[in-house]
């Protein structure tokens, strides 16, 4: 049957995307794709055919169309000592990358903090947005669509959070540019990232209000005022997801003793690098490679990776403190992150998730995401660090030589 498939999708009698209802299996599915493209590339897929994920728990939650997996190398940095609101002791940092001395430098920078006392870590905010646009036929109908939608929050509040038991309306943003309306709904969201979540839940919120204030159209449920996967101001300003501070210091003796360096090198490297540099390029986000390591750290534990362009917006700050040591910071605004959902059902995900003791819900829902958040946190800044330890010590392109280009 499956030789039989293999030549009905390649004459075109059968689509592809059609043969997990055929087989009613799609690990078979997954086969029969997997050989067609062989067929028809003209490849050999070994490696992409070799996994342990069973692909009738992925199609439908994760993937279409699949025909196997793509393997990353996975790295370990730590022990990184966290003195946080739910992260508290030691943790072991899961980076999936290929970019040679990330990990290593990562893990050198766990070290330097480790030393010194670890990193002071917070949650400030969290919340998961979604913001439909609406038009209207003048700004007087617009205007009066505002004031409707505060004396209606109590009925939107609870048609929304019918959808979830997780998903808890507790603001709407609103923002208007001649006849057009943005609102912007904030839920907290649980364990979850809670994108899905809330746009289930803005969807029945939308349709309330379409019926109950008929001269609002609605142009688009989401209308770019999330804001999802697009680097922007809002979010660096008034944050999604989680927003996450952290900080640590440094001894001035430790610094020179260990590298031969002073804290006001590494401050200097900061104000006219990190905050200079990037006021000059316009950046969103004054930081070295906050990406990097959230990109690691995304990867190698199922979250969304899209939502790494505004995640690691960002900013560094360093100055001397009264003592002559080295205090360092860093501000994650946007940070979107989950412990259930998404990629994080997946095997492997979910082995990395565990060996930060976050797999899962908490108890009570919503502890593990924000256990989650102020690890990343407290990672972000060993790795921050640790490149502008290598920056001021000049070298970073010795250490790609030598873990990037094996030499």
């Amino acid at each position: 049957m499956m030789e039989k498939l293999i030549e009905d999708v390649l004459n075109g009698k059968v689509k592809m995307h059609e043969l997990d209802n055929i087989l009613k299996n799609s690990n078979s599915a997954t086969y029969v794709r997997r050989r067609v493209i062989e067929k028809l590339c003209n490849v050999e897929l070994k490696h992409i055919g070799s996994y342990s994920i069973d692909f009738n728990d992925v199609v439908g939650k994760n993937c279409e169309n699949t025909i196997g997996v793509v393997q990353i190398p996975l790295g370990i940095a730590g022990p990184l000592l966290i003195n946080g609101e739910y992260a508290k002791g030691l943790y072991y940092i899961p980076l999936a990358t290929t970019e040679g001395a990330l990990v290593a430098s990562v893990n050198r920078g766990c070290k330097i903090v480790t030393d010194n006392g670890g990193v002071n870590v917070r949650v400030i905010k969290d919340f998961m947005s979604r913001a439909p646009v609406f038009s209207f036929e003048s700004i007087l109908d617009a205007l009066e669509f505002l004031e409707w939608i505060d004396k209606n929050f109590n009925d939107i509040k609870k048609i929304a959070e019918s959808t979830s038991r997780h998903a808890k309306l507790i603001d709407i943003e609103k923002y208007i540019m001649g006849n057009n309306v943005w609102l912007r709904f904030k839920f907290t969201t649980g364990d979850a990232m809670g994108m899905n979540m809330v746009t289930i839940a803005v969807d029945r919120a939308v349709r309330y209000i379409i019926e109950n204030f008929p001269k609002a159209r609605l142009v688009a449920l989401s209308g770019n005022m999330c804001v999802d996967k697009k680097p922007n101001a809002l979010n660096l300003i008034l944050g999604r997801g989680k927003t996450v501070i952290a900080e640590a210091r440094i001894s001035r003796k430790y610094l020179e003793e260990k590298f031969n360096i002073k804290p006001e090198d590494v401050v200097d490297i900061v104000h006219r690098k990190n905050l200079l540099g990037s006021a000059y390029a316009a950046s969103y986000g004054f930081n070295a490679h906050f990406a990097n390591i959230i990109a690691a750290i995304f990867i190698a534990t199922g979250q969304d990776v899209a939502q790494i362009v505004e995640s690691s917006m960002g900013f560094t700050w360093a100055e001397v403190d009264r003592e002559g040591n080295l205090y360092f910071t860093i501000t994650l605004p946007s940070l979107e992150v989950g412990t259930v959902g998404g990629g994080t059902r997946l095997p492997t995900q979910q082995e990395a998730l565990k060996i930060l003791g976050v797999a899962g819900s908490g108890n009570p829902p919503g502890t593990n995401a924000l256990k989650f958040a102020e690890i990343i946190g407290a990672a972000v800044l060993a790795g921050e660090l640790n490149l502008l330890i290598a920056f001021a010590r000049n070298e970073l392109a010795r250490a790609h030589e030598r873990l990037g280009r094996g030499k």
